[in-house]
């Protein structure tokens, strides 16, 4: 049983060492709890204890010295902790999504699996969010409302992404992406030498081989990209890409269909009927990453931006094909 900065010894506790439960019950890591002991931060009773192997009997309260506050808040999931959150105020918030989580649940998930989604599909950036926020030093407390995705970016794709606080800010973020106001750029890691170009096609669901991508006539989804060359590397290029549009994977589709699909592609990395070229990088994913994003804020109207470097797998890969 919590007390504050206490606990009271019950039957699940007893005969349990000293440093399992002040572990266990302050949230601490076995360095923190020991670091505690050694300072004489534990008291069993009224008396400092420093003995991490003492057992403790029912009744018996146990406070820890030190804390203006309640024990510690658990510990974020490992994939949470990679989570950067870059602006946040109490209309939106903005982060670097790491590759790996999947921004939201899709529709179709929560249609077949309901409220059980969350219990058997492992958890998504909205999920985690509220948590990693409230970890936050200097997050407003009084902010508690449902965060809302406004566009998204692929599991495998690292980078920046807008989230809505409110109602309100979700409509007016929403307009934004839909009148193609959004500043957005990509970095994206090719195999061939690419060019500088402007790529505009008309998405359908399917091309003619199963896959999304370009119609061939003014038929779908019109989708235009601006890409510059950042670096040449061989056999393959940094490219960075510039939506004029935003349709669902269009870099991935434009790039691949160019004849120069992302180093660790899969899926668009081939022209209609074509074979892929070959993949010697090596990469472990599509290697994209969401590296600049520009909104108006819902609130003030005012113009913000922000920049975020290429990960780590990404980096490490450019090194290495630049030798």
């Amino acid at each position: 049983m919590h007390t504050g900065c206490s606990i009271v010894i019950d039957g699940r506790l007893a005969s349990r060492t000293l440093l399992e439960i002040v572990q266990a019950s302050f949230r601490l890591s076995r360095k923190e709890a020991l670091r505690a002991l050694r300072d004489r931060q534990v008291r069993i009773c009224g008396g400092v204890c420093a003995d991490p192997e003492r057992r403790l009997k029912i009744g018996q309260q146990i406070q820890l010295d030190g804390q203006t506050h309640e024990p510690a808040k658990p510990r974020l999931p490992e994939i949470a902790r990679c989570i950067n959150v870059r602006y946040s105020d109490e209309h939106l918030v903005v982060v670097e999504k790491p590759a790996g989580l999947t921004t939201v649940r899709h529709a179709h998930e929560v249609e077949i699996l309901g409220k059980r989604a969350k219990e058997f599909l492992p958890p998504t950036l909205v999920d985690l969010l509220s948590e990693v926020l409230a970890h936050r030093r200097g997050e407003p407390s009084r902010v508690k409302g449902r965060i809302r995705a406004v566009h998204r970016i692929d599991k495998e794709t690292s980078g920046l992404v807008v989230l809505a606080r409110t109602q309100e800010a979700e409509s007016r973020l929403g307009k934004q992406f839909r009148a193609h106001t959004i500043g957005r750029k990509y970095l994206a890691l090719v195999r061939g030498r690419a060019k500088d170009s402007r790529i505009e096609s008309y998405f359908i669901p399917d091309r003619g081989d199963g896959r999304r991508g370009s119609s061939g006539t003014t038929a779908g989804q019109r989708a235009i990209t601006h890409c510059r060359v950042v670096e040449s590397l061989g056999d393959f290029t940094l490219v960075e890409c510039r939506l004029q549009t935003g349709r669902t994977h269009q870099v991935r589709i434009h790039l691949g269909e160019q004849g120069t699909p992302l180093c660790g592609e899969r899926v668009y990395d081939r022209p209609l009927h074509g074979q892929p070229p070959m993949d010697k990088s090596g990469a472990k994913r599509p290697m994209l990453h969401a590296a600049y994003l520009a909104i108006d804020h819902p609130a003030t109207g005012k113009r913000l931006e922000w920049h975020a470097k290429m990960p780590k797998d990404m980096g490490d890969l450019v090194k290495r094909l630049r030798k």
